[in-house]
């Protein structure tokens, strides 16, 4: 056991078993919500919901395990929001690409990134932001997941002249206000594991109620579905024509 800890850079003078154990569970429980939202939202352009949810779990584990045992750090990494809203609304949806060709975008930013990752350009460029925009960064992320939150939960609606505006009282929307209140004040509190107990809670006084409702052919454990339908579907024609569109689009993600 100790030597496998010592494999993740784990140092008992300064790490609990305990503590560690907690923050992963909280830090899964804070970020699963991207194994919904992520097929959601890809699944727009016509792509399989349930290949989308199996590569969505398979990306977040691979990346998180490599982050862990290689590069020692407490990160774990999934689906990132915003680019996978780029990827469906705008590429896709907008600019009239195939998901196929949305995809091989990805594909030749991906090699591009881990070249400018290699040769420390993307350190340099990290380090050329300034500090307050990098906090900045942080906040807008947060906020932005606080309103699809709050979207879902209930608590503000589409508006066609306000773009939003206040939902009605229901079950949920009450809910997620309630949890927003109580994570407040345990982190205000400097409860350890605040957001951990905040979910549990919500979660468990929800069921009553219905939230969120169970489907009929839930089950607590099955296979997953394959990712056939969307691996490898890469479609490189745009690319290969010059579209001067698909490189600029490169360039952005």
């Amino acid at each position: 056991m100790n030597q496998f800890l010592a494999l993740l850079g784990f140092d008992p003078a300064k790490h609990s078993v305990k503590v560690e154990m907690m923050a992963g569970l909280t830090t899964f429980l804070t970020m699963s919500y991207i194994l919904a939202v992520n097929p959601q939202i890809l699944g727009d352009t016509g792509m399989d919901k349930g290949a989308l949810f199996s590569a969505t779990v398979v990306a977040a584990a691979v990346a998180t395990l490599v982050m862990a045992f290689y590069a020692k750090l407490p990160f774990a990494l999934a689906s990132g929001m915003g680019l996978n809203a780029f990827f469906a609304y705008t590429l896709v949806l907008t600019m009239g690409y195939t998901w196929q060709e949305a995809l091989a975008v990805v594909f030749v930013e991906g090699i591009l990134f881990i070249l400018l990752t290699m040769f420390k350009v993307r350190e340099a460029i990290v380090h050329a932001i300034s500090l307050n925009l990098r906090y900045s960064i942080t906040v807008g992320i947060g906020l932005f997941i606080a309103y699809i939150g709050l979207k879902n939960g209930g608590p503000i609606v589409a508006s066609p002249d306000m773009l939003t505006m206040q939902g009605s009282w229901t079950a949920s929307s009450l809910l997620a206000i309630s949890g927003i209140i109580l994570g407040t004040v345990l982190i205000a509190a400097k409860v350890k594991g605040a957001l951990f107990y905040t979910i549990v809670i919500i979660a468990i006084v929800g069921i009553p109620f219905g939230v969120p409702p169970i489907p009929e052919d839930f089950m607590i454990i099955s296979m997953p579905q394959s990712m056939a339908p969307v691996a490898f579907c890469l479609d490189f024609s745009a690319f290969l024509s010059f579209d001067i569109n698909y490189y600029v689009v490169t360039f952005t993600l």
